[in-house]
């Protein structure tokens, strides 16, 4: 099994990533933030309404695969609006009295982002309506006969909330955000105006032959962006004299195993598992798992969405099914009775 910290297209956060660099290439305003035009569009509206009014915006939820810059938005609001923010996730907040010691200690105005927040405990989401929707919390104190109940005021705040599978959330906490968006993969041109940014900051010296390329195989992501284009540098301090190059740039994918359009070793795994063992499917997601010593969440949350939005992969009634199009980047004759059925 591949570890997680060793794939350079992994969406998610990994430690090798240097935080303190990532935290430089990250906008900080919305005129800086590249991409989710229309979220942009509706974000400015609602922060100038909420300014002209003298109250917190009202509470967002942003959802979408990971590492298409949900927490940075996060923080370009709270920057936009000129308030605090404390951040957490829902796996940290195990106990009620957790979440009730990070309401109690806001300020007024503040933003309040949980990442991950389908993660919640149920116990602990029934505290967040009162305080979403009255800026009151509710405690009990005591138990048995002794027991009663206490309602301390909060200051006006706004929750921020992220996560990659909005429809785990509950329709309760759900519906008391007033913002919902959606943030969808980039497109090509958006990640080689990233690339050209990020190279910028970092003082990297590239043509545009490398930046499309790297745009090309960055998964439509800005985390893995960057990441890849850290990488190239590596190897053009390394083996090249420190300019990026298309050269170098190619060398540098081949050396970490990502293919011309962004797959690694595990999208090839996923894929060729898929057409060779059970002859191109379809077949459940608990067999593919343990076909390739994966997890099924791993599977489901990195790799299908970005697989199935290239249309290198279908989810059907009865299970994964790769398209004509996996077997042509594999180089394996498709025929129409390859599969066993598509639906």
């Amino acid at each position: 099994m591949i570890e997680r910290k060793d794939l350079i297209t992994e969406p998610k956060e990994i430690e090798s990533d240097n935080q303190q660099l990532d935290l430089t290439l990250r906008p900080r305003t919305l005129d800086e933030y590249i991409g989710q035009t229309d979220i942009k569009k509706n974000l400015l509206i609602a922060i100038k309404a909420a300014q002209k009014r003298h109250e917190p915006i009202e509470h967002i939820l942003l959802y979408g695969p990971p590492g298409l810059g949900k927490t940075t938005l996060a923080y370009i609001i709270a920057r936009e609006m000129g308030v605090n923010i404390k951040t957490t996730s829902g796996p940290a907040i195990e106990k009620q009295g957790d979440l009730a010691s990070i309401l109690s200690n806001l300020e007024e105005n503040d933003i309040l982002f949980i990442d991950e927040i389908h993660r919640l405990k149920t116990q602990i989401e029934e505290i967040l309506y009162a305080a979403m929707e009255d800026f009151a919390l509710d405690l009990i104190i005591g138990k048995g006969p002794a027991t009663r109940s206490m309602r301390i005021n909060l200051p006006k705040f706004t929750l921020i909330g992220a996560t990659t599978k909005a429809g785990l959330l509950s329709s309760p906490l759900r519906d008391r955000f007033g913002h919902i968006f959606k943030l969808d993969f980039y497109e090509e041109n958006e990640v080689e105006s990233i690339l050209r940014r990020s190279a910028k900051i970092l003082d990297i010296k590239t043509d545009e032959a490398s930046i499309q390329e790297i745009a090309r195989c960055s998964r439509r992501t800005p985390r893995i962006t960057n990441r890849l284009l850290k990488r190239v540098r590596d190897f053009a301090v390394v083996e090249g004299h420190g300019a990026i190059d298309l050269k170098t740039t190619k060398e540098s994918f081949k050396a970490i195993g990502v293919d011309k359009i962004g797959l690694d070793k595990t999208d090839r795994k996923i894929l060729l598992t898929i057409i060779e063992k059970f002859k191109g499917g379809p077949v459940g997601l608990n067999a593919i798992a343990a076909a390739t010593a994966e997890e099924i969440e791993t599977i489901e949350d990195l790799y299908e969405p970005f697989l199935m939005q290239i249309g290198f992969l279908d989810r059907t009634s009865r299970g994964r099914v790769a398209t004509p199009n996996a077997y042509s980047h594999l180089k394996i004759t498709y025929t129409e009775n390859t599969n066993q059925a598509l639906f």
